[in-house]
Formats: structure tokens, sequence, C-alpha cells
């Protein structure tokens, strides 16, 4: 397996994903969207989670197919970016046909952010300007780091951000992963340099400096963002996508199956504070593939995308926490 060109989610062919943010918010939107409705599923594992439309994607319901998805900044206010993004698309002619009426689906998750320092003094509800703003600037190429959902992002100790990675498999068909990195643990080791990711990382993707030599990780936890806010601050959510074709229930399987990635990036991770939550999605674009090796493809996908965030987050006025780049210049 190795990375797809781009090293994002879009390596799988179809898929486009736009970020939207405000400096002075100090939060954002990403927005996934396909060049065809598309067959997804999702899994919780954290014990807070914010979520809109998610009951439609267990196997048993009736809906077969999806228009967007959404990550977002802002927590229960971000779920609005969805409703953004919903009128966006049937202004566009987009969305699932019940007699005239016309119905975008567009399930979303968020992320808390709204004790980061940015100014949340709001009259009106930014996120679903957000939401549609993302929509309109998706494309197969996206910056990761401090945009879109990640711009407020907080790990333990350090910035969090927006993050993305894809495998070319040895069949032909390719995984990507994006995710909004904000969980309650760290993702770097004790003394911020190390990546609980790194054995999975490919082509120096996030620094190249390989495994923390130390042994007894884990043992002890320290929490800078704790300590600047809330440990109700949280969560890191996620979607992981593949071309092969997948049923309702195997998209939901390979989902439970990615949550390692965020296990092997992120300690302690899927704890009662976060939100944990990952959305898997099958474009069908290629035949019926292997689900135990895309599963596995997506965990290591997604461990590599919390580490990409992390590494590519940038600084900006009024942090709470440093930047990795920062502290490791």
């Amino acid at each position: 397996m190795r990375p797809g060109p781009r090293n994002l989610i879009t390596d799988v062919t179809g898929l486009k994903v736009g970020n939207a943010e405000d400096a002075r918010l100090k939060s954002g939107s990403t927005v996934l969207i396909g060049d065809a409705p598309f067959t997804a599923s999702v899994h919780v594992m954290g014990g807070a989670p914010g979520t809109r439309e998610t009951d439609l994607l267990a196997p048993d319901k009736t809906v077969a197919a999806v228009d967007a998805l959404v990550l977002s900044g802002g927590s229960a206010y971000g779920l609005d970016a969805c409703s953004g993004v919903v009128d966006a698309l049937r202004a566009q002619g987009r969305g699932f046909r019940v007699g005239d009426a016309l119905i975008p689906l567009v399930p979303g998750a968020i992320l808390f952010d709204l004790l980061n320092g940015g100014d949340k003094d709001w009259a009106q509800n930014p996120y679903a300007d957000l939401g549609r703003q993302a929509l309109e600037a998706a494309g197969e190429d996206f910056q990761i780091g401090s945009v879109g959902a990640g711009t407020g992002a907080l790990s333990a100790m350090v910035k969090g951000g927006l993050g993305s990675a894809s495998l070319q498999l040895p069949d032909g068909n390719t995984v990507g992963a994006l995710v909004g990195a904000n969980p309650v643990g760290a993702v770097t080791t004790p003394g911020d340099r190390y990546f609980h990711a790194a054995p999975f990382e490919i082509d120096a993707e996030f620094g190249g400096l390989g495994p923390d030599p130390s042994a007894g990780l884990g043992l002890s936890f320290e929490s800078r963002k704790m300590a600047a806010m809330s440990a109700r601050a949280n969560t890191t959510i996620a979607i992981v996508a593949t071309d092969a074709t997948l049923s309702k229930a195997e998209c939901q399987r390979v989902a439970v199956a990615a949550h390692d990635g965020i296990a092997r990036a992120v300690v302690p991770a899927h704890m009662p504070n976060d939100g944990d939550l990952v959305f898997s999605l099958s474009t069908a674009a290629r035949p019926a593939g292997d689900v135990a090796m895309i599963g596995h493809a997506a965990a290591l996908c997604l461990s590599r995308a919390i580490a990409r965030a992390i590494y590519a987050a940038t600084p900006a006025d009024g942090d709470l926490l440093p930047c990795w780049s920062t502290l490791n210049a």
C-alpha cells in the first residue's frame, strides 16, 4: 500500500472537500461532497457526540445514499453548517426526490471549540454561512491544518487541526481519511516532539522523527488544554472513504475498524468527554473489495491524518496552546 498522489481523501475518485473558516471566530466548517450521492454509515465511540441525521445511516434504515457529509466546529451551533449545505444543494437541484419535493441529505458531526479564545459573541449563528462557503470551495485539492473544522481545534498539549491521508491498495482500490482532531488526549508523547502515530508514518509526512524511544508511555496524563479551559471541550470527528463498492452494513464495519486509527494516534482516546465519531462511505466507482483490508487501511489513514493535522497546524493571534511546529522549530 502507498499513499495516493495527493495523500488526501480526494484521492478517492469523485470526492471533493471544501473548507471555510473565520479567524476572529477561531472556528470553521468542512464539507465533503461526491460527484453523485454515496453509500455511507457511521460509528460513534466517544461519550459526548454532537450529530445530525446520523440515524438514517444505520444499515436497517431506508435511505440508501446521502449527498454530502459535514464536519464542523461550533458544538451544537455548528450543526447549522449542515443547513447551509442543504440550502445550497437544493438550489443546485441536488437531493432525494419525494414526489415534487427535493430533500438534500447531509449528515454531520461537530467538535467543541467554544472556549478556544475566539470571539463567539455573535448576533446570528454563523455556521450556516460557513457550511455554504465550504461547499462552494469544494475541490480535489484542499488545505489541512488550521482550516475548516480544524481551525479552532486543540489536542491535550498542542493545537489540533484538520488532517487527511490516503492509501492505494494492491487490488487497485483507494482508501482515504479526513479528520477534525480536537481530542481530550494527546497526539504527541511527553515532550511534545514525537507522535503516537509515528509507527504508521509514510515518507516523513509528519516530520519523519520516528517513534518516541521512551518506554512506559501513557502512564501519566498532562493536559495544557484542560488547564486552559475545560475537559469538556473535545472530540475527534472523521470521515473514511473508499471507491470500492460496499453495502451500508459494510460501510459501518469499516467505520468500526477505522476507530482503531484514533486509538493509535491519540492517548487516551474515546473518553467520556470526547464525541469520537467516524463516518464511512463508498463511492462504488470500483467493484467490491476486501472489507477487512479496507477497514485496516482506513485505520492506518486515520492515524496518519490525525498526526498530519497537528503537524500542519499554524499559529494565530489569541491561541490558547502552542503549535507543534512552533515547539519543534
